[in-house]
């Protein structure tokens, strides 16, 4: 709890802001229904988690205010085990979801589909992890998404599944991995495609020194699809220089 950020980031033809304050245990606090974070906040009301924005962007400082609702079509509580040892774990808890996206600063609205999960582990994902990609992509009402994520003890996690809007899990058969083009900091992505239609990149939105997030477009199962991508070096992220350049995207403020 002395330790938490609400990261937003905003991406668009008009506006682009990112957030990633980090508060201590002064000013966060959470019971059953909320999470706040100094000014910003996350509350499950009935059926939707709204999330109340009110942070300033780094390393430029600009407001950036408003509101996101998301209202799961399908609630998932199976979770999946990373590492072989439950160290690490992964819960698509909405893989499908209403979003409504009301903001003052700046001012804009969208209204569209969405995505909810949650990561949750007892050591760093450093510790535990080299580098993982993970590609999660719309198809109809359900969702598809691969995880494959390179362990450090070897015991590498590759995930294909299809989450059903009627609740239901399906695996998904074994797809080619595609090498993406390296992003500008020379971050590698690998994304998973059917073999006679290789993934590739639509477009890159987040370009940092370990961290990459994209649009691309792949074919699973005969399907066209277009999804996001995350591509994450956790040794790139270890590296001391990149450490020390953390404060300037993550700047911690007392309240």
């Amino acid at each position: 709890m002395n330790h938490c950020a609400l990261n937003v980031a905003l991406y668009g033809p008009r506006h682009r802001r990112w957030a990633m304050t980090e508060r201590g245990a002064g000013v966060c606090a959470r019971d059953v229904d909320t999470f706040a974070i100094g000014p910003s906040a996350l509350t499950w009301r009935s059926d939707a988690l709204v999330i109340d924005i009110d942070e300033i962007t780094a390393p430029f400082p600009r407001r950036l205010r408003g509101r996101v609702t998301v209202r799961p079509r399908t609630m998932f509580g199976t979770v999946f085990d990373l590492d072989g040892q439950l160290r690490h774990r992964w819960r698509p808890i909405a893989p499908v979801a209403d979003v409504e996206v009301d903001m003052m600063h700046p001012g804009l609205r969208w209204r569209g589909l969405g995505y909810l999960d949650h990561n949750a582990g007892d050591e760093p994902l450093e510790a535990g992890f080299t580098t993982w990609d993970w590609s999660r992509a719309h198809h109809g009402s359900d969702a598809i998404l691969h995880y494959d994520a390179r362990s450090r003890a070897g015991t590498d996690c590759n995930l294909a599944l299809k989450l059903k809007a009627n609740g239901d899990i399906e695996a998904v058969a074994p797809v080619a991995m595609t090498a993406l083009p390296k992003t500008l900091w020379r971050v590698e992505r690998n994304a998973r495609s059917d073999l006679a239609a290789p993934a590739r990149v639509a477009s890159t939105l987040e370009d940092t020194p370990f961290y990459a997030r994209s649009v691309i477009d792949q074919r699973v199962c005969g399907h066209a699809l277009r999804g996001f991508h995350e591509s994450l070096d956790l040794d790139r992220f270890c590296a001391p220089v990149v450490q020390g350049m953390l404060p300037f995207r993550m700047p911690r403020r007392a309240g």
